[in-house]
């Protein structure tokens, strides 16, 4: 009997590249958690962004392709619009939970922080969360609901999240990635992290691709930044 599985080689295993997802984001975390001390802002957020690039070069030829089955100039412009709309949203929801004001960072701290926050962060967490988290999920969840005695093992090691088609997702999948993402954030940015987790989620399904969740990231990112700049809200950053 044909098996249209076996026309193929086999793709790694969710297990087989979990490393080379999560590389850049404990990357990025580990070298931001050094003490100002011994690794002063500007050259943390330097050091952490190199460091991303070189975790992503690295684990590159592993994950989920940006692009999907759409016109990818669409996807850009999507993004942007949803990005510009997910700063508002993240000011809105973050803002009661903060007093106004804050001390202001120091420029080239600032900058550092900008640079890193529009480029390398949203490449590593849409690939880690509405890439990898969500569609291992996905799996899990088709694993659950057919009796697997194992769905999260089988999901992991007899599964690769290549093999499912762009924009796959279910209700529990959604919820669990934006929560993981969410949980990412401090306390206080939870219900911003878990509405904007969901507006990227809805990108993912309505585009089927990771490239307008990666330049709405970036555009929320980047005008994040130059509004706190423009108003002193320091604390919504």
């Amino acid at each position: 009997m044909y098996d249209a599985h076996m026309s193929s080689p086999r793709r790694p295993s969710n297990w087989a590249v979990l490393f080379q997802y999560v590389l850049p984001y404990f990357a990025y975390v580990g070298v931001l958690s050094f003490p100002e001390s011994v690794l002063p802002k500007p050259a943390a957020y330097a050091v952490a962004t190199i460091a991303c690039i070189a975790a992503l070069a690295y684990g590159w030829r592993w994950y989920l392709p940006l692009r999907g089955p759409g016109s990818p100039v669409i996807s850009a412009l999507v993004g942007i619009a949803a990005g510009v709309f997910g700063t508002a949203l993240w000011v809105a929801i973050k803002a009661p939970f903060y007093e106004s004001g804050g001390e202001a960072w120091e420029p080239a701290a600032f900058w550092g922080r900008v640079i890193a926050s529009s480029t390398v962060v949203p490449v590593f967490e849409e690939l880690l969360f509405r890439g990898f988290v969500m569609l291992l999920f996905v799996q899990w969840d088709h694993r659950r609901r057919a009796g697997s005695k194992d769905p999260l093992g089988d999901a992991l090691h007899d599964h690769s999240v290549r093999d499912l088609p762009p924009g796959s997702w279910t209700p529990a999948a959604v919820a669990i990635s934006t929560l993981a993402f969410a949980a990412g954030h401090a306390p206080g940015e939870w219900p911003a992290a878990t509405a904007y987790g969901l507006l990227m989620a809805g990108l993912w399904i309505g585009r089927k691709d990771l490239l307008s969740c990666v330049v709405a990231h970036a555009t929320t990112n980047l005008t994040l930044g130059l509004w706190v700049l423009r108003t002193g809200q320091w604390t919504l950053w």
